[in-house]
């Protein structure tokens, strides 16, 4: 049986605007990416005949059959761990890469993005809470690393993704995407173009726009269950 998103969806928007209102942000300002692992082709149409563009996907083999069934526009972010074998497909059918946390996966995104497509978007993830099991690089590796991408011409920097672990406190929530954003003002005194927070989920997202976040993603709150 398929779950008409329409209603989740629309009280959705209703709590985002009222969260942006709340904080004193534009809700234009701030990108809804429609987490969409394990979801069905059905609901991400529904989805974009609601209104929505972006939608993130975690595993390529599962993005690939989505991304050639969908005939409607979308634009495409890949959120997952990035396996180097691949990341040829990766850097043609995806139009943000949130992920990029080695030097190594960066050269081949770069190498294999097609020319006749514009650059790459790429976040740069970073494992805030240092987390053994978890991708990214430590907040204080930024600098270091984005200046190391300036070389790559088919990727553009956009600025910094974080999955912090979950808290329980909408207090702690703000305080560790405070943390992320003061690193990014730092940083955008040496790379003026970073123009991007990739950070909070369905759990969190209120917390991550009081503190400046531009992307959110959310799964299960707008499209229900996972297949």
């Amino acid at each position: 049986m398929t779950i008409d998103i329409t209603d989740n969806f629309q009280g959705f928007i209703k709590s985002f605007e009222k969260s942006c209102k709340k904080a004193k942000r534009n809700p234009k300002e701030i990108k809804i990416i429609g987490a969409t692992k394990g979801q069905s082709l059905v609901k991400i149409n529904k989805a974009i005949s609601l209104g929505m563009i972006n939608f993130g996907e975690n595993f390529l083999q599962e993005a690939e059959k989505k991304i050639e069934e969908i005939q409607l526009p979308a634009k495409w972010h890949f959120i997952g761990s990035i396996q180097r074998r691949k990341t040829k497909k990766i850097s043609n059918l995806f139009d943000w890469v949130h992920s990029l946390d080695k030097i190594t996966i960066a050269e081949n995104l770069d190498f294999h993005r097609q020319n006749n497509k514009s650059p790459l978007n790429i976040c740069v993830q970073i494992n805030i809470d240092n987390e053994k099991n978890k991708s990214g690089i430590k907040l204080n590796e930024a600098k270091g690393f984005i200046n190391e991408l300036k070389k790559y011409k088919n990727l553009k920097v956009r600025g910094l993704m974080a999955i912090p672990k979950p808290r329980k406190s909408f207090a702690e929530q703000k305080e560790i995407f405070s943390l992320i954003k003061k690193h990014f003002l730092y940083l955008n005194n040496f790379f003026p173009y970073l123009d991007t927070l990739s950070m909070g989920m369905s759990e969190d997202y209120e917390a991550a726009i009081n503190e400046g976040s531009t992307i959110i993603r959310i799964g299960t709150k707008i499209f229900g269950p996972r297949q």
